[in-house]
């Protein structure tokens, strides 16, 4: 084949043709190359010429069918149709926001982001607080600082004076992650920030990112920088319930925004990102960490952008904020109404909306809430006065330096409604933020025990002789007595207060003395597992308790609202009592549904009878004698209660009621400077306080001074004191004064056993005080006023 046709062939081919293989044999004589010196083979002059021209035919063909396939595939997915759907949906997506710009204009601003204070009042429909009112007030941004203005754009958004308002890397990466299920993003412009607080809300959906994107380029058109600014600095949230710059620049630095300098502005611009987590406050050592480096980066931010001099830049430190601010309307007991109240909406509506805690939290803070308490501002005032003429006017902490310690808490509760009608929760919630009424650190002691006798009624318990157990049951009063379950000592043997034993004794004359033994083989009797499950029906929390003979002596802790809960259901009837702050609350103009006070049946009539006719022999003959049934401004009134002091004197209690009335009173030794639980031995000039001392004048001073007087006890049971007549064990060698046991088949004789305490047992108090207490002081007060000397009890503790 010549060149010619070779060439001719490539074109036909795609590709120059190779020569058949042969044989020297078959391809005939051979050229010499001289000058080379070797022998070339070449192809047959003839014959090869047509074998060449058809396979170069065939791969040909088979070669175009390829091409041809890749042909489509080229223009199915050809640059210029990849960039033609490209430009395509660019239109689309532009048309689509043309449309979206021209639908979606400014709105008005929501009325939220300048007002949401929540209004308390009293149950009369007097306003008593208005939580909110300092937490935002306007400041118009002339009045705050060029450098402090400066900081929040340094912070958030360093080309705020220069762009348009939006920032759509930022936006896109919102929408995708909401899309996407990651939820929050930052990224936004401050312009965007201030429409999402002003004209929109907080949730993260596509609809109102694509609206917060239309109207922050409109709001950029219509408004100024120094206006969008302004309303970026007042409406933005700042922790501490702080909306507001002038309200975080008081709360944070007690000083006006006007007064703000540079580096407290930067600590505030800061905490935007994060206001819990960067609250100094409260932050934990990484949030601190964070917060300082967000500082300098605000700083070195405005360095970067000419607003601040690097050297004076170099020079500033860190300015630490002040602790927590109170707001001024909420001194005295108003704080801690509205914290009950808040907590108490908050939680009916995590159970209502199944909201989390926090979810709850932002809905009652600052949401513009109007509630009315159920507070009544007679009895309030009264049971004020209680506390001061009781307890703080006799209290001297430069004479003894355990006065300072002593901490009260009271709440009085309406039995047939519920209703929460006067509460002290400590000296002032801008000097003591706990409350007293609704803490749950310290121990009910005694005032458990009457739970004890419910649960044995309930349960129609026997003793470990099989006997029925009632209010006239003989149980061993020796102290340090063993407890035994069938026949097996259990390993716990409580003494009773000041190691006083009081042999054989009913169940009622251990109510009245509050005798340890008594009630803590009572409980066995009876099961700890059932005790636990009646106290939880009376409105204790038990969820975490174990079935421990100790709990019998109280060794739980417990509230004020919890006890007087418990005692309200008995005074009740048996019927559920839950205290409640909250007469009504609205929001919007709608009302919120709380929950009815008053439950269901949880124990017997007959149970719960019972025990407000044991209570009233605590009254008449027990360790409240003195401070209640012998206080001349009793006037009739017909009382049950109980008191209660704990081990080491850490806490001291008496809760009781009228027939209308319920109130606990709780004293706690709190340490004034550390908070830790402190003994209370020696306060007021007494070497104890015991439940029949402060706590017990507390509530007979406020009691006998706002109940009714002509109510009465309707008990449907024919045990205890109130219908029957009870009296006080004695010494063997010291007659009784006191009336007669009632005659019944297990009622012991007015003579003690062999296992009354004898000659030796105490008969001078330690805790008789050697400076003997002003007129006007409360006195610690005797079991028993009918034998002074009586060794038993003789200082009248439990």
């Amino acid at each position: 084949m010549g060149r010619a046709e070779e060439r001719r062939a490539r074109q036909r081919g795609g590709r120059r043709a190779a020569p058949p293989t042969r044989s020297p044999e078959a391809a005939g004589p051979t050229r010499s190359s001289e000058a080379a010196g070797t022998t070339v083979v070449g192809p047959a002059p003839t014959g090869g010429r047509a074998a060449a021209r058809r396979a170069a035919q065939g791969r040909g063909k088979a070669k175009g069918k390829k091409a041809g396939k890749k042909s489509f595939i080229r223009r199915l997915f050809g640059w210029k149709v990849l960039l033609g759907s490209f430009l395509g949906f660019c239109l689309l997506g532009i048309g689509a926001f043309v449309v979206l710009y021209m639908m979606i204009g400014v709105p008005k601003g929501n009325a939220a982001a300048e007002q949401q204070s929540n209004i308390y009042k009293y149950s009369d429909g007097s306003v008593m607080a208005r939580e909110g009112d300092t937490n935002r007030e306007i400041v118009d941004l002339s009045e705050v600082p060029k450098e402090v203005q400066h900081t929040f754009v340094a912070a958030e958004n360093k080309t705020f004076y220069t762009d348009a308002g939006i920032d759509l890397k930022g936006t896109a990466r919102g929408i995708l992650n909401t899309l996407s299920g990651k939820g929050k993003q930052g990224g936004s412009t401050i312009t965007q920030q201030y429409v999402k607080n002003y004209y929109l809300d907080q949730d993260q959906t596509v609809t109102r990112k694509l609206k917060e994107l239309v109207i922050s380029l409109k709001v950029d058109r219509e408004k100024t920088k120094d206006y969008i600014l302004a309303g970026y600095i007042n409406t933005s949230y700042y922790g501490r319930g702080d909306y507001g710059i002038q309200a975080a620049a008081q709360d944070y630095y007690r000083v006006d925004a006007s007064k703000l300098n540079v580096q407290q502005g930067a600590y505030l611009a800061a905490l935007l990102q994060a206001p819990s987590q960067y609250d100094w406050a409260v932050a934990t050592p990484t949030g601190k960490k964070l917060v300082q480096a967000r500082w300098n980066y605000v700083l070195d931010n405005m360095v970067e952008q000419g607003w601040l001099d690097k050297a004076e830049r170099d020079k500033m430190t860190f300015p630490v904020p002040k602790a927590p601010k109170t707001d001024p309307g909420l001194d005295g007991q108003k704080g801690y109404f509205v914290k009950l109240a808040k907590q108490q909406l908050e939680k009916q509506l995590m159970a209502k909306e199944n909201l989390t805690q926090d979810e709850a939290e932002a809905r009652v803070e600052n949401a513009g809430w109007n509630i009315t308490l159920n507070i009544d501002k007679k009895k309030q005032a009264q049971l004020e006065k209680a506390v001061k003429t009781q307890l703080t006017d006799n209290l001297d902490p430069k004479k003894r330096a355990v006065d300072k310690n002593i901490q009260a808490g009271a709440v009085s509760v309406d039995p047939k409604t519920g209703r929460i009608l006067a509460l002290y929760g400590g000296e002032s919630y801008t000097k003591h933020y706990i409350s007293n009424a609704n803490r749950t650190d310290y121990q009910p002691a005694s005032t458990f025990k009457p739970i004890i006798l419910a649960a044995a009624l309930e349960n129609k318990s026997e003793t470990q002789d099989g006997k029925l157990i009632g209010a006239n049951t003989i149980y061993d009063g020796t102290s340090k007595h063993q407890v035994e379950d069938n026949g097996v000592k259990v390993g716990f043997a409580p003494e009773n207060e000041d190691e006083a034993d009081y042999g054989k004794v009913t169940v009622q004359t251990g109510m009245n003395k509050s005798i340890n033994s008594v009630f803590a083989q009572m409980g066995v009797d009876v099961g700890m597992d059932k005790v636990l499950e009646t106290a939880g029906k009376l409105g204790m929390d038990t969820d975490k308790m174990k079935a421990l003979p100790a709990y019998t002596l109280g060794t739980m802790g417990a509230s004020p609202i919890e006890m007087v809960g418990i005692y309200a259901t008995l005074d009740n009837h048996g019927k559920k009592v839950t205290p409640t702050i909250i007469k009504s609350a609205e929001q919007g103009g709608a009302e919120f549904q709380m929950p009815d006070p008053i439950g269901e049946q949880v124990i017997s009539r007959e149970a719960a009878d019972t025990v407000t006719s044991v209570l009233t022999g605590v009254v008449a003959d027990g360790t409240a004698k003195k401070s209640v049934a012998d206080n001349p401004e009793r006037d009739g009134r017909k009382v049950a209660g109980k008191t209660g002091t704990s081990d080491d004197n850490l806490s001291a209690w008496f809760t009781g009621y009228t027939p209308d009335l319920v109130t606990s009173v709780g004293l706690f030794g709190e340490n004034s400077k550390t908070g830790a639980q402190t003994k209370m031995y020696g306060a007021g000039g007494f070497p104890r306080v015991n439940g029949g001392g402060f706590p017990a004048q507390i509530w007979a001073a406020y009691t006998f001074g706002v109940a009714d007087t002509d109510t009465k006890f309707d008990l449907d049971t024919d045990q205890g004191a109130a219908v029957q007549p009870s009296s006080s064990p004695t010494p063997s060698n010291s007659p009784s004064s006191t009336p007669s046991e009632t005659p019944t088949t297990s009622a012991p004789s007015n003579t003690p056993t062999t296992s009354a305490p004898t000659t030796s047992a105490p008969t001078t108090p330690e805790s008789t005080p050697t400076n003997t207490p002003t007129t006007n002081a409360p006195t610690t007060p005797e079991e028993s006023t009918t034998t002074p000397e009586n060794p038993f009890d003789p200082n009248g503790t439990q």
